[in-house]
């Protein structure tokens, strides 16, 4: 049972956004108030904020600004960051038992959702996630991208779709006021896109994109969003999904518009929405994309589609599949590789029916890598509760060594050169320097040693 005499002792695996409302569902829980939380969020990357810092695009000031309210939370004396800690390698399983009394995973998810269709393993085919990470500066992939082809597609109607979509759409002077490192400028500036398709397997009533992803297509110049007024289609379960949504009758509204409007004038990109168009076969030429055949769908009267035999072959270069993201695979904890995640109950770890004691998930892991990023709150609220249950009928197991000197002694024995938040303004700083010296408001770093130089520069030559 653990010792009521100190404080509640936790870690939270991955500091992005669900890892921090763990936290700051703790600091708030009223029957945590008296004992009083000393946590600490193990981060793999020397930064923080994970998806929004490597996930968001770089044109989506908005979705960043919850970084601030994130900050708060980290700024809060109850909470420690350590960055640039690999879990099960620098840090095992076994070690935070010994130095906590529960273990909160938040781990998030960065590769990309298998799609089961003939030629997806061809040069050209594309997992959104990697171009996502290219394009966020993320320091584990390719420095470089090839944008070579003219015409490209995105399977997929999600925002990631979009992402990816208007990103390959705009122009690289359009993405440099952001904070897109050099070598991504230097990519976009090259690349030769001028037609960008999305193909979707159903119609506007069944897209998943939010309203406000969808209208900001349109807000640059140089793309022309094009739907065809045949994809304009609803059944009675559509129009079902169009009274029972205000979000799914603003997004089909949308659509509709972009597809009875004038042409765009001055716009050298066209972006193309296509519905009712299910992608069944990347085609290929010596190892190499040269098109995408779909099979044309129609409603079955209850929202869904069914085939309808009629196929078209595209002429694209490239091909994108933004079909959904996969969940980390992390080392000595259960993984259910078909939904994707953590097996658990509310949170609760559970492996072979058992609930493993001092064990939870919240965000992503916990639940698949859907919703958006606000709805990792609830994940987190519901997740401490379990935390808080089994604090309370003493389930929780007694960490062998508690104290807060403990785990950074273990960290800085093995050499390991953690990150800290005081580590972060460094590094938030420095970034902002390099934005101030060409009028923006920051450039990213993204080798991961100039990442270490900025925030911990005692620890650089380290580890």
């Amino acid at each position: 049972m653990s010792d009521s005499s100190r404080p509640l002792r936790v870690a939270i695996v991955g500091a992005g956004p669900a890892g921090i409302y763990a936290a700051d569902a703790l600091m708030k829980h009223d029957s945590l108030t008296d004992r009083g939380v000393s946590i600490d969020l193990y981060e793999r990357m020397p930064a923080p904020f994970g998806l929004i810092r490597y996930g968001v695009a770089p044109d989506h000031p908005r979705i960043k600004g919850i970084i601030t309210a994130l900050h708060k939370v980290l700024d809060k004396p109850q909470v420690r960051l350590l960055g640039n800690v690999d879990y099960g390698t620098d840090i095992t399983l076994e070690e935070l038992h010994d130095h906590y009394d529960a273990v909160i995973f938040s781990t998030g998810a960065t590769d990309d959702r298998g799609l089961d269709i003939p030629g997806v393993e061809l040069d050209g085919s594309y997992g959104a996630a990697q171009f996502v990470a290219w394009y966020d500066g993320h320091p584990d992939f390719p420095r470089t991208w090839p944008l070579e082809q003219e015409k490209v597609a995105v399977i997929g109607v999600g925002n990631v779709a979009l992402d990816v979509a208007r990103v390959l759409a705009k122009t690289g002077d359009e993405l440099l006021p952001t904070e897109i490192p050099a070598n991504v400028y230097e990519g976009l500036k090259a690349n030769k896109a001028v037609e960008v398709h999305v193909f979707g397997r159903r119609g506007p009533a069944q897209a998943k994109f939010t309203p406000l992803e969808l209208k900001e297509l349109d807000h640059s110049p140089t793309i022309e969003v094009i739907v065809s007024p045949e994809d304009i289609e609803y059944d009675e379960g559509s129009a079902v999904a169009r009274r029972s949504s205000k979000i799914t009758d603003q997004v089909a509204t949308i659509i509709e518009n972009y597809a009875i409007r004038e042409p765009k004038q001055g716009a050298i990109h066209k972006l193309f929405l296509h519905f009712f168009e299910n992608p069944t076969e990347i085609l290929g030429e010596d190892g190499k994309v040269v098109g995408l055949r779909t099979e044309r769908t129609e409603l079955d009267g209850t929202g869904n589609v069914r085939a309808t035999g009629k196929t078209t072959d595209w002429e694209l270069g490239a091909v994108y599949r933004a079909v959904g993201y996969l969940s980390d695979n992390l080392p000595r904890i259960p993984f259910d590789q078909q939904a994707g995640v953590i097996p658990n109950e509310a949170g609760r770890i559970f492996d072979e029916g058992k609930h493993l004691p001092g064990m939870y998930a919240t965000g992503w892991i916990k639940r698949g890598p859907v919703g958006l990023i606000g709805h990792t709150k609830g994940d987190a609220n519901e997740t401490v509760q379990c935390v808080v249950e089994d604090l309370t009928n003493g389930a929780l197991p007694e960490p062998a060594n508690p104290t807060e000197d403990a785990v950074i002694a273990l960290l800085e024995g093995k050499g390991v050169p953690f990150t800290t938040w005081d580590g972060w303004y460094r590094l938030d700083e420095h970034e902002r320097k390099l934005g101030a010296a060409e009028g923006r408001e920051r450039v990213k770093v993204v080798e991961r040693e100039e990442m270490l130089a900025a925030s911990e520069p005692d620890k650089v030559h380290k580890g």
